[in-house]
């Protein structure tokens, strides 16, 4: 059996985002592989209550649910997945022999040599190897992400200033290198920013995620590492960001026993963010993570990600902003988003966006019952409002642990500042 490591990394960061599909269906796939069938079919009967059409989650269940056992669950999935995918559905005992197809009338056409049969292939579209992460062009400024004007300018004044005066830089001898990690409670924006910095860079925006690099092959999810910094060289300018941060750079004086592979995950990024195989000019690498506390303190130094920021719920103009993009597109009644934002201190952009579903959902309802399309209304927001809770008490009570006891370096500053001030 492989490794258990990476594994537990996975399940681990599941247990933090329940809801993460991806890394639920990475988490399963490696399980089933390791033998630990009964353990992956869990993992799926549960992600399934979360996303019921997730393709990769049904197959991965078809798979785990047959090799434990639970057959009759299998095949119902396995039927769902093949209305799902337009395929036939394949049997697990005993399968129909496959027929020849009749010839047609004029004679047969099946190849008779290799080289006839190879002849047959000649027009097919070849098959393309899977590429790592999602590399694409960001569309998105810093005048999209709604209020937060503080995280702006200082995102403005501390990075993206530099960055963009190349002739500065070259006059002081400053490398075109950089490092930022966006850290906060979760469904605060840190990704959305980390898409406006690459739209303000004017360059692009290669989004890689934990699934992304993590092998359950000892050595595999180093040479991931590698060939994703060489796809950010290769494709300069280039902003870099890994999510999860804390999950793939976790903390090496933690991983102990079994942890060896993690440590060699660990050291590669040190590799990698160093330069040390390849030249990183013009690679803006931004890191994103709910959990800074648990990042190894050598991803922190300088030359690597040695600038941090801060992203704290929205505040009431980013609120009013996250409405707006929800509400757009749909019917709605001149709705007071002004007012809703006000009565919403707390919520994250996710909560928010939760608010706007719920009202979405309700006014659909009434809409179907009278017949006639009844638009989404201040009253139906301010009422989905008042049955949603702040997402992140649980963070912050883990949070204020640290900004009290541990902030020796005074990295958490800024987080106790506005701790006191919710009191």
């Amino acid at each position: 059996m492989a490794d258990r490591t990476i594994i537990d990394v996975l399940l681990a960061e599941l247990e933090r985002e329940p809801s993460n599909v991806a890394i639920r269906a990475h988490a399963a796939s490696l399980l089933h592989d390791n033998g630990a069938s009964q353990e992956a079919f869990s993992l799926v009967v549960e992600g399934l209550g979360l996303d019921p059409a997730n393709a990769e989650l049904l197959a991965i269940g078809v798979t785990s649910g047959r090799a434990a056992g639970h057959h009759q669950q299998a095949d119902g999935y396995a039927t769902l997945l093949a209305a799902l995918t337009g395929e036939s559905r394949a049997e697990p005992d005993e399968p129909e022999p496959p027929r020849a197809a009749p010839l047609p009338a004029g004679g047969p056409t099946a190849p008779d040599t290799v080289d006839d049969l190879l002849a047959t292939w000649a027009d097919s579209d070849a098959l393309e190897e899977p590429e790592i992460g999602h590399l694409s062009m960001s569309d998105t400024m810093l005048t999209d992400v709604g209020g937060m004007a503080d995280v702006k300018e200082r995102l403005e004044l501390s990075f993206l200033g530099p960055m963009k005066n190349p002739e500065l830089q070259a006059a002081f001898g400053k490398s075109l290198r950089g490092g930022l990690m966006l850290w906060g409670p979760p469904g605060c924006g840190k990704t959305f920013i980390a898409r406006a910095v690459a739209g303000e860079l004017g360059a692009k925006f290669y989004e890689v995620g934990l699934a992304d690099v993590l092998d359950m092959w000892i050595g595999s999810s180093e040479r991931n590492l590698r060939s994703i910094f060489e796809v950010a060289r290769n494709n300069t300018p280039c902003v870099l960001f890994f999510d999860e941060i804390d999950a793939l750079g976790m903390k090496r004086s933690e991983l102990r026993g079994g942890g060896s592979a993690m440590r060699g995950v660990v050291n590669q990024l040190l590799t990698e963010l160093d330069g040390v195989s390849g030249n990183n000019d013009g690679v803006f690498v931004l890191a994103a993570t709910n959990h800074p506390w648990d990042v190894d303190p050598a991803l922190l130094r300088p030359g690597r990600l040695d600038r941090s920021l801060l992203v704290l719920p929205p505040d009431t103009a980013a609120r009013a902003a996250v409405l707006r993009y929800h509400l757009r597109g749909r019917p709605a009644d001149e709705v007071d988003v002004d007012k809703i934002a006000a009565a919403t201190d707390g919520l994250t952009g996710a909560d928010m966006a939760l608010i706007a579903e719920q009202a979405t959902e309700d006014s659909l309802a009434a809409s179907m019952k009278a017949g006639e399309i009844k638009p989404i209304t201040t009253k139906a927001l301010a009422k989905a409002a008042k049955g949603v809770r702040p997402s992140i008490g649980s963070w912050m009570e883990t949070a204020r642990n640290h900004a009290t006891f541990g902030n020796v370096d005074g990295m958490y500053d800024e987080l106790a500042q506005y701790l006191r001030k919710r009191r």
